[in-house]
């Protein structure tokens, strides 16, 4: 018996769903971001996921900096670090925020422009076949019980969506750009996703 089947019926949580349409989640709220693509013919199925860590400024939560460097309007006079971003071109298909709150910013089934310059599997241009998930977080601080709690439940649903992303191919930024990226850092628990994987199932 598992511990999700002793729970009482009222407290087993919904499970999310992805919107096979439009390519959402449905407990995201969507922002949408330009810094977008269709994803080229020929590289088969969505078969992996990318988590990263982002705060803006470093060190920093909240304030809806994200958002608007997602979205292309990030404002140089608001922060000193900044300015260095301005011209930058990023985004990720979802941002999970240290309340748990989901925001969506491109469809599952368009390119986000997350990963970079990177290789994973022997395979390049990890962002034609993959979705990129950033936590809300620093290399070096830890993240919230929402923040794995909602990103289980959020790669649970892409899992049933595009069955194809198995436990194998979830990966850090670092394992696919090393020695360009260190996100999402030792403060991030590998071995606590994938329990709360196992719980979701």
């Amino acid at each position: 018996m598992s511990a999700r089947s002793l729970l009482p019926k009222g407290l087993v949580p919904e499970a999310w769903q992805v919107d096979p349409v439009h390519h959402r989640l449905d407990a995201a709220t969507v922002v949408e971001s330009p810094h977008q693509d269709a994803r080229p013919g020929g590289v088969g199925d969505i078969d992996t996921i990318v988590v990263h860590a982002i705060s803006l400024p470093p060190g920093e939560y909240g304030g809806g900096w994200i958002d608007r460097l997602f979205q292309g309007d990030l404002p140089a006079s608001a922060h000193p670090y900044f300015a260095s971003l301005q011209g930058l071109r990023v985004s990720a298909h979802l941002c999970i925020f240290r309340d748990g709150g989901l925001h969506q910013y491109v469809g599952f089934d368009a390119r986000a422009w997350h990963a970079g310059a990177s290789d994973f599997d022997g395979r390049p241009r990890v962002n034609d076949f993959s979705i990129g998930i950033e936590l809300e977080g620093c290399d070096d601080d830890g993240f919230t019980d929402a923040q794995y709690t909602a990103l289980a439940r959020a790669i649970r649903a892409l899992m049933n969506a595009y069955p194809a992303i198995t436990p194998a191919r979830l990966v850090g930024h670092a394992d696919i750009a090393p020695g360009r990226k260190t996100d999402p850092g030792p403060g991030f628990e590998w071995t606590r996703l994938l329990a709360e994987l196992r719980y979701r199932s």
